[in-house]
């Protein structure tokens, strides 16, 4: 199946005899104790199965993990590691995951945080106790491009497992397991749910040896898992996350060109911009370059905030990746020790008519 088509079929697990088109919502807790019974939700869940099921076969893995929201994800993956084991991880990375080994995980894991886009500097934190590389790519805000492929030929010869965050990217325009990563994560909560209404996350392995088995019982012990409603509503919006993604990069490329020729703009985030430092690598690994994109307003941050105030179609709120346009200045978000310039404004451009939010850019730009 290509990838349109496995969106739409690869979610959907009929056993009811009335064979509806859509899979029901089996909403019960507890299941009789019989061969292939689910037996507890925590453990298992016939809308949880489905769900994973699309989410393995999009990123081309043999199995996935699906979780009450992506910091859940991510955090299953620290908590599958041994005690002082050692984390190269960017050094912009989200800064709710960067947060969780900071804060939640001191004293338990060590972390060494790198600029990614060089991967001499990936090679020279390793240590003896590293036992994961953790990529993200491209980066939140920055849309900085690490080579996947280079560092895990690195990790390989070394025998460190890698996990890539994909959530910019998606399985529409990046596949980090075919580029030799061992463990993709993903945020469904943005543009696999597309919706700005389900919150959720995902671990997509290609293997279930080793690490994915303990991964797999943090997520039945821990019971970080979402409910049969939000997995249900997620299958159900992956079935156009192909056609939605087209749209957000069409729209995202158009306005990143727009923003880099206005005079008000001092500098443009999109890797697929040929000025991005990191373009040539972007190409080489990516299908296509998302729908998001950052700029620096010239001026300070109340300019800054000044241009948000005046836009009429983008929603100045956090998240990213639904159908509307939403901005916010990232930095104001991420707190005092934030590594994003002040005036620097994050897009996740939506699915308006094209016209509209140019036309609202420009106004509130020249304001």
């Amino acid at each position: 199946m290509k990838l349109e088509t496995i969106a739409i079929h690869a979610g959907t697990i009929i056993e009811d005899k009335n064979r509806p088109a859509v899979q029901p919502i089996t909403l019960s807790t507890t299941f009789e104790h019989v061969e292939g019974s689910p037996i507890y939700s925590r453990a298992n869940n016939p809308n949880r199965l489905a769900l994973e099921q699309v989410l393995a076969r999009l990123e081309h893995g043999e199995a996935a993990a699906a979780f009450s929201s992506g910091n859940a994800a991510g955090m299953a993956v620290f908590q599958s590691l041994e005690p002082g084991s050692h984390i190269v991880a960017p050094d912009d990375m989200y800064h709710g995951l960067r947060s969780l080994l900071v804060n939640v995980f001191k004293g338990i894991l060590e972390v060494t945080f790198v600029d990614m886009t060089n991967v001499q500097n990936v090679e020279d934190a390793i240590t003896s106790k590293t036992n994961l590389i953790w990529v993200e790519t491209p980066s939140n805000p920055l849309l900085q491009v690490s080579d996947i492929r280079r560092i895990c030929e690195i990790a390989n010869d070394k025998k460190i497992k890698v996990a890539c965050d994909n959530t910019f990217a998606t399985p529409v325009y990046q596949n980090p397991l075919l580029l030799g990563a061992d463990i993709v994560m993903h945020s469904t909560t943005k543009y696999l749910g597309g919706h700005s209404d389900i919150l959720g996350g995902a671990l997509i392995t290609k293997s279930k040896e080793g690490i994915w088995e303990k991964i797999k019982m943090v997520q039945q012990v821990g019971g970080a898992v979402p409910s049969p409603f939000d997995c249900y509503m997620l299958t159900r919006s992956i079935k156009t996350l192909p056609y939605r993604m087209k749209g957000h990069a069409e729209h995202a490329a158009i306005l990143a060109t727009f923003l880099q020729q206005h005079p008000k703009v001092d500098k443009v985030y999109y890797p697929g911009l040929i000025s991005h430092p990191n373009h040539l690598t972007a190409a080489a690994q990516m299908s296509g370059f998302g729908g998001m994109l950052s700029f620096e307003v010239s001026g300070t941050a109340d300019d800054a905030d000044r241009v948000i105030s005046h836009l009429e179609y983008f929603t100045n709120a956090t998240s990213l990746g639904g159908v509307e346009s939403l901005i916010e200045r990232r930095a104001a978000v991420e707190g005092s020790d934030t590594k994003t310039p002040q005036n620097l404004l994050r897009v996740s451009v939506g699915l308006e008519h094209l016209d509209d939010l140019l036309e609202d850019l420009d106004q509130a730009l020249d304001k």
